[in-house]
């Protein structure tokens, strides 16, 4: 498989995996939703940031001394539908909260966070 290395290079009209995801090295910031690739804001607003950041620490604090993991984006969290065969939603939320650990592997999160 090709190694993207600019965004220019990617079909926008075509489907593709989390396998395709995996090859793309490039600046900008895209999510999968149903195999179809949708760019994100380059970067969130300062005020974004630090809401995001505050709540964070919150929810980090919180579930420290508990059995679960919290992650701030970038963070990829895949979608499968039971259906398919291959993972084509792939997210980044502001924040996850994951008590599963069996959802965890090297990629990030393959399932919904809890």
């Amino acid at each position: 498989m090709k190694t993207i290395t600019h965004f220019s290079e990617l079909d926008l009209t075509k489907e593709y995996t989390f396998s395709d995801y995996l090859q793309w090295q490039f600046s900008e910031r895209v999510e999968l939703l149903k195999g179809f690739i949708k760019q994100m804001s380059p970067a969130p607003s300062r005020k974004h940031q630090t809401t995001s950041q505050n709540l964070n620490f919150k929810i980090y604090s919180y579930f420290n001394t508990k059995r679960c993991s919290v992650f701030a984006a970038p963070f990829d969290v895949r979608l499968p539908i039971a259906s398919a065969k291959k993972d084509t939603t792939v997210v980044q939320p502001d924040l996850c909260i994951i008590c599963d650990e069996s959802k965890l592997d090297d990629y990030g999160c393959n399932g919904a966070p809890d």
